[in-house]
């Protein structure tokens, strides 16, 4: 029983990590956040891409940087 547990736990966490990658993934507040800030300390606007899906992490671009 605890194994089984664990292994759901664990499953949980790995599929929560993978969403939030920033090459990719879901547009989750973390990731939108993580590349806010580093877009705007290169001086730069995070927009979605022109005909971009909002959900997903890598339809959004660094602008004017």
């Amino acid at each position: 029983m605890r194994s089984a547990i664990a292994l759901i736990l664990a499953l949980g966490l790995s599929a929560c990590a993978a969403g939030a990658s920033p090459d990719g993934g879901i547009a989750n507040y973390d990731a939108l956040h993580k590349a806010h800030d580093a877009c705007a300390a290169r001086g730069g606007v995070l927009t979605l891409k022109s005909g971009g899906d909002s959900r997903e992490i890598q339809d959004y671009a660094c602008r004017g940087a």
